[in-house]
């Protein structure tokens, strides 16, 4: 069910042009991503870097992460964004968000590296653009798109490998991006793949679901996609659900959908923006006006259910009714 993506015998020469979340990006690197057959002008360039190129920003910035995270980030004196992995990688990108260097160390594998380039990295060349990304997974069900919103650990990703089980397509993992228009709110697709630990993915997905672990600190699997898997294509918006999380006192015997007011809503999808380090005064106005739109314009619901991989399916068949699907 799950493909592999063929790593070519040798490494082709970019640079390569994609589009990721409704960006398009010019690359050194090759990601493991569709291609454009034509650049933009408008795109965002991804380049290697020497070690030398990141010596100011680790001076402005010496030290290693801040108790409680395994990565440092610091906004420099000209408003470029540096970012570090210490071991793994590091990245700074430019004040405008048009230019992103990437340094791999020896240690990283390409899984991982290209993981945070096209997630975590990428959301500030994102709020640079004015765009406001989301946490969440997504869906694809007959040509509309629904969202899985919930902190991490709540259970996005298994949900969206139920749905692909059932022979759905999944629009993005981790990140979301939406625009909005006359008719309503696209979501974009992000890159083929899916993030699941590895009971989670063998349990769902079968044995054939084959990855590569995220990070050194963590057992979960990037697991890429086959194209029929991942929709390359923007899908209308259908509904946003706030995965509750899994309950400690006694256990759910049912699915529960509730939907939420305008008001919890817009506090919810708040909580569900990705990339917390960014709050300056203006990212946060645009980011309350934005959600108070979304949640104006998307119906935006609580989902309960019991946290036990064989009621999935009683779940879709729940999500599939209330949406109307």
């Amino acid at each position: 069910m799950i493909g592999t993506v063929q790593q070519p015998a040798r490494r082709r020469r970019g640079p390569f042009t994609y589009r990721l979340y409704g960006l398009s990006l010019r690359s050194e690197l090759p990601l493991p991503c569709p291609e454009l057959r034509e650049s933009h002008h408008d795109a965002v360039d991804l380049f290697e870097a020497p070690d030398s190129f990141f010596t100011q920003a680790r001076r402005e910035n010496p030290g290693g992460p801040k108790p409680g995270d395994w990565y440092r980030h610091a906004r420099l004196s000209d408003g470029s964004d540096y970012l570090r992995w210490p071991g793994l990688f590091e990245f700074l990108v430019s004040p405008e968000g048009r230019r992103i260097a990437c340094r791999a160390c020896h240690g990283a594998t390409p899984e991982a590296f290209q993981t945070y380039l096209v997630g975590h990295v990428l959301s500030f060349a994102l709020l640079k653009h004015g765009i406001e990304p989301l946490h969440a997974t997504v869906v694809v069900v007959h040509q509309q798109a629904v969202a899985f919103l919930g902190d991490s650990g709540y259970g996005k990703s298994s949900l969206g490998a139920a749905f692909l089980r059932a022979g759905h397509t999944l629009l993005t993992d981790d990140l979301l991006v939406l625009t909005e228009n006359h008719r309503g709110f696209t979501a974009h697709p992000g890159p083929p793949r899916i993030k699941l630990f590895p009971e989670i993915a063998t349990t769902i997905l079968g044995d054939r679901a084959a990855g590569t672990p995220m990070n050194p600190m963590t057992p979960k699997l990037v697991i890429p996609l086959a194209p029929r898997q991942s929709p390359r294509a923007a899908a209308p918006l259908r509904a946003i659900y706030m995965l509750r999380p899994p309950t400690t006192g006694a256990p759910l015997t049912r699915v529960t959908i509730t939907p939420l007011s305008q008001r919890r809503a817009c506090l919810e999808l708040l909580a569900n923006t990705f990339n917390h380090v960014i709050v300056e005064r203006a990212r946060l106005t645009r980011q309350f006006n934005w959600t108070s739109r979304l949640s104006a314009g998307i119906p935006v619901k609580s989902l309960s259910y019991p946290r036990d991989l064989a009621f999935l399916p009683e779940v879709l068949t729940a999500i599939a009714s209330d949406s109307n699907l």
